[in-house]
């Protein structure tokens, strides 16, 4: 038999809520064995737009390689380069 649930307190901001939850086990809140699994499809990662200068010849190359592998340059850089980030 678990112990009981300690109760959540009344927060008066979201940065008072971020704070307590930052110190504070949620396990001795919230019976995570109750827990379902949520599918949220419709969220996408936030992107920032950048400016990146190349030489010409290897944008050129880019979207050759692109073009052969029948996808947008742009989706490729970003692939090879979250790729390059995880080989670290």
């Amino acid at each position: 038999m678990s112990k009981p649930k300690k109760l959540i307190p009344e927060f008066s901001s979201e940065a008072d809520e971020r704070a307590f939850w930052e110190a504070h086990d949620s396990a001795e809140y919230v019976d995570w064995s109750a827990a379902q699994s949520v599918v949220l499809p419709n969220l996408k990662p936030t992107t920032k737009t950048i400016s990146l200068r190349l030489p010409q010849h290897l944008l050129d190359s880019i979207k050759a390689a692109a073009n052969a592998r029948d996808v947008p340059y742009q989706s490729l850089i970003k692939v090879w380069l979250q790729e390059k980030v995880h080989d670290r």
